[in-house]
């Protein structure tokens, strides 16, 4: 199918895009177009005006600060997992994105336009809930941060104003030596995940000073599994320990579709959770 017709904008700088947004009726904005070309192929979306922002360089960026690196939402994600400042410091950004999609869509598929998109099976998502990262946000009425856990509104629906655009992500990064760990599982590679589960570990092997722990993929948006974290902080890590906290990722309430029933999601958010804890254990011991 083609897309329904539509009047196309490619402005030149960030002001230019937001007064677009802002004045033009049923508009959408294009950054790598991976989620909404097909989307308008399908005619799941009919907008009247599409807004291009890939003539904006400001929107592409990685800078590192001393206690986060911030991310311009135009960044790709292929340029993102093969960024040394992310490699050393967001390793578990790397770890996710190499499920995202496949190396053509990462070539052009961006930060901003994956959380814009919000669906919630997606891995940046989860990776954004779990570091507890900030959404850099311009409108008419000047710049926010949105925090990650207050982003998601409902269902692949972002807390933005339709005169908003995102601008960039700001990740908190953890302490050097940190362990981490991405699991995934799909139908195919290169698909949404039906669950994933992404998990971080500061402290030693000795006692754990933080955890995080996320499920993505059985609700409508990721999940910050407290109960799990609670368990995990001041421990010291163990098997026993492990298998406790990722009992409580089975407890959560799951959707169920055409391709997993809510108990095998759970079964899934279980299995995954004990397979990233136990690999972010092995990190934090030292283990490559």
């Amino acid at each position: 199918m083609k897309p329904p017709p539509f009047e196309y904008h490619a402005p030149r700088t960030l002001d230019e895009a937001v007064t677009l947004i802002a004045t033009l009726p049923n508009a959408k904005l294009l950054a790598g177009g991976q989620s909404l070309m097909p989307m308008l192929n399908m005619r799941y979306v009919l907008p009247d005006h599409v807004i291009d922002l890939n003539r904006i360089p400001s929107l592409n960026y990685i800078r590192a600060e001393a206690d986060a690196v911030e991310i311009g939402a135009l960044t790709r994600q292929s340029e993102i997992a093969a960024s040394p400042v992310i490699q050393r410091r967001l390793p578990i950004l790397v770890e996710a994105l190499h499920h995202v999609g496949h190396i053509q869509t990462r070539n052009r598929g961006t930060i901003g336009g994956s959380l814009c998109h919000l669906d919630p099976a997606a891995e940046l998502p989860a990776v954004a809930m779990l570091l507890d990262a900030e959404i850099l946000i311009a409108g008419p009425r000047g710049q926010r941060y949105l925090p990650m856990r207050d982003f998601p509104a409902y269902y692949m629906t972002p807390a933005l104003e339709p005169d908003e655009i995102v601008t960039g992500v700001r990740f908190p990064v953890p302490p050097l030596g940190h362990g981490y760990g991405f699991e995934e599982f799909a139908r195919r590679r290169g698909d949404f995940a039906i669950v994933a589960v992404g998990t971080i570990l500061t402290g030693s092997t000795a006692l754990i000073e933080r955890a995080a722990v996320v499920v993505a993929g059985v609700g409508a948006a990721p999940i910050r599994i407290t109960a799990a974290e609670e368990i995990l902080k001041g421990a010291t890590p163990s098997e026993d320990m492990i298998r406790e906290a990722a009992a409580k990722c089975g407890e959560i309430e799951a959707m169920e579709d055409a391709y997993a029933s809510a108990d095998y999601r759970r079964h899934l958010a279980r299995v995954l959770a004990s397979r990233a804890l136990a690999r972010s254990a092995a990190r934090l011991a030292g283990a490559p």
